[in-house]
């Protein structure tokens, strides 16, 4: 049985736009996508302060996960990405440079395991 090949951020953008393009609707405008997108920023945080907070979840509360929170961003982010004609590889690519480059001393590396 063979694994199945990782999902790009190319196939991804294109899964999400396949699924939008069912609907008359489309996308939504930046700022209703901005609000969509925080507000799954904030499922998130209830979601990470029930683990890992001092706020257990009440019994009448549905089980939910991180992971799954996680999967609402990454479909939002695909949409909002998708709707203002952003290559999210391309976005990731850039921001990754900056982190290399400009932020490249920030944080105290670790040692590697042949200089001890």
């Amino acid at each position: 049985m063979s694994e199945k090949k990782p999902k790009t951020f190319h196939d991804i953008q294109r899964e999400v736009d396949e699924y939008i393009g069912q609907f008359k609707e489309g996308y939504f405008g930046p700022l209703s996508m901005l609000a969509r997108m925080t507000e799954e920023v904030g499922e998130l945080a209830r979601e990470v302060n029930h683990q890992f907070g001092e706020k257990p979840k009440k019994k009448t509360e549905e089980d939910n996960s991180i992971q799954n929170e996680l999967g609402d961003l990454i479909f939002i982010i695909a949409c909002f990405a998708n709707s203002l004609d952003i290559s999210l590889q391309e976005a990731f690519d850039g921001v990754m440079n900056k982190y290399n480059t400009r932020d490249k001393d920030r944080w105290t590396r670790k040692e590697n395991e042949e200089e001890r």
